[in-house]
């Protein structure tokens, strides 16, 4: 039996795809989850095989959480739901050593099959999604230009910026101005929108 934690945050995609699974025979749904900062706590607690993580969930996102329950609970596999929408997503995820892919568009038996080969140690790619976010080319932001959009894009101003990253604000404008020019952006809120697609932020 294939046991499974399910972390996602829409109650009715969390149920129809809980409901999916049941009809499987040798796959269990053990914990189910909304929040990312949940994962880790479940699983430590009813250690599943695989962990089914949509990316986009409150208070931490999907990705962290991932990369941390990979730590503390190596012997969980992680198969990640994404959109194809958000292939610097996709990047993220490559890059925090999570193997196993499925858009959440795929059709419903598809997910079934995908937990059996993540369970199995297999890689499941979705071709098309790897494609599409392997058209993003490395970051063209420094570590400081990324912390001050990241900032900014939660909604901080220039100056509370400052404060919680120890720099005057002038220089934190200076770093948005870097940020929107390294990223062809019209203004910040452009940089801050391709810079989250492409998943460098």
């Amino acid at each position: 039996m294939i046991r499974v934690l399910l972390a996602e945050d829409m109650h009715m995609i969390r149920a129809a795809l809980t409901a999916l699974l049941r009809l499987e025979t040798d796959i269990e749904v053990v914990a189910e989850v909304t929040r990312g900062d949940e994962i880790v706590p479940a699983a430590l607690e009813c250690r599943p095989d695989v962990a089914v993580v949509d990316i986009d969930l409150p208070v931490v996102d999907g990705i962290t959480a991932a990369a941390t329950l990979r730590e503390r609970l190596p012997s969980c596999r992680i198969l990640v739901l994404t959109a194809l929408g958000r292939p610097g997503q996709v990047r993220r995820a490559l890059a925090a050593g999570i193997e196993a892919f499925l858009v959440k568009d795929a059709p419903g038996d598809r997910l079934a099959d995908a937990i059996r080969r993540t369970a199995a140690g297999l890689r499941v790619l979705d071709a098309e999604l790897v494609s599409a976010a392997m058209e993003y080319g490395e970051s063209p932001l420094t570590p400081r230009e990324a912390s001050v959009l990241r900032e900014s894009a939660r909604g901080a101003s220039a100056e509370e910026i400052a404060a919680r990253l120890h720099l005057s604000p002038g220089t934190v404008r200076n770093y948005l101005t870097g940020a929107i020019t390294k990223t062809g952006a019209r203004n910040k809120i452009d940089a801050i929108r391709i810079a989250e697609d492409a998943g460098w932020i």
